[in-house]
């Protein structure tokens, strides 16, 4: 028996847009993680990139349980000094809701030059427009 290798001119992508009003945060990003590195394909390669693109609107409308709203915090440095800087989770969600989604995702991405081609297929909006649709991207229920 042998060993099927896939090929890069095997690779055949898709589009999905998924609506995230009212789903859990981390549940969505589960899923979208498996979609964007292939996972779901039955000729997945872990050392290839063989996912699917994938589109997520209302992520203004993303839900999280518990307290996480004022206890969740995301922190980043500014480079100099004393710079390290600290925003809540309820804050992020009134400010820039789509990086909240996009965090959790690269979270379980690969940290290497793979995950990150990964996450570039990764589109957020806060709104339910996006400008996509020359792709004709399919609702995926999650």
């Amino acid at each position: 028996m042998r060993t099927y290798t896939l090929k890069e001119k095997d690779i055949q992508r898709e589009w999905y847009v998924v609506d995230a009003a009212g789903k859990t945060l981390g549940r969505l990003a589960t899923e979208i993680a498996k979609i964007l590195r292939g996972k779901h394909k039955p000729y997945y390669t872990p050392h290839m990139d063989c996912g699917d693109y994938v589109i997520v609107v209302n992520a203004d409308k993303i839900r999280v349980t518990g307290r996480k709203l004022d206890q969740k915090m995301y922190y980043w440095h500014s480079g100099y000094p004393g710079g390290l800087k600290s925003v809540t989770l309820r804050r992020q969600l009134q400010t820039h809701p789509e990086r909240v989604l996009q965090a959790a995702v690269r979270g379980m991405l690969p940290k290497n030059r793979l995950g990150r081609k990964m996450f570039k297929k990764l589109k957020v909006y806060a709104s339910p427009e996006h400008p996509h649709q020359a792709q004709q991207p399919k609702p995926l229920e999650l």
